[in-house]
């Protein structure tokens, strides 16, 4: 049997197709796993951020201020914390069985509250937006509508 075989000659620049055609997919596909790893950073940080604030204005003593600044205290390790929407709202309306808000307008049509002058067992909740083209590390255009959001709901002590 003889080799069938091409000769060198012939072959030449097949490695430099294949890395043509091969490398612009993969090149996509590590930028894609980068941005949802970042991505889920972000996520995991507004709940942090939510959860911790939440807990300490549960507390007697914090104000709603000092409430906004923990959560953006805890964002500032990994984003600009000035980008990120925060808000503390009176939550005590879902106790009877009001509808679970899921969105910022939501959020924002509950009442506002000062966790300072809250009474015993009353609920508030800490939420956390931000747009994510904002905080991505590479902005996308058809991702302009996307929000990043967490949030918190807490009962006063």
């Amino acid at each position: 049997m003889r080799n069938q075989r091409k000769p060198a000659s012939q072959r030449r620049g097949t490695a430099v197709v294949e890395a043509a055609v091969v490398l612009p997919v993969f090149v996509l596909l590590m930028f894609g796993i980068i941005e949802f790893g970042h991505a889920t950073m972000v996520i995991n940080l507004l709940q942090s951020g939510c959860r911790t604030a939440a807990r300490m204005g549960s507390m007697q003593g914090p104000n709603t201020s000092q409430v906004v600044e923990k959560v953006r205290q805890t964002l500032g390790s990994a984003i600009d914390p000035n980008v990120v929407n925060i808000y503390v709202q009176d939550a005590s309306s879902l106790d009877s069985g009001g509808v679970w808000p899921t969105n910022d307008a939501e959020v924002q049509a509950l009442p506002p509250i000062e966790v300072s002058e809250a009474e015993p067992r009353q609920m508030f909740v800490v939420r956390a937006s931000v747009n994510y083209n904002d905080v991505s590390v590479l902005p996308m255009p058809f991702l302009a509508g996307v929000t990043l959001d967490a949030q918190a709901f807490m009962r006063h002590e």
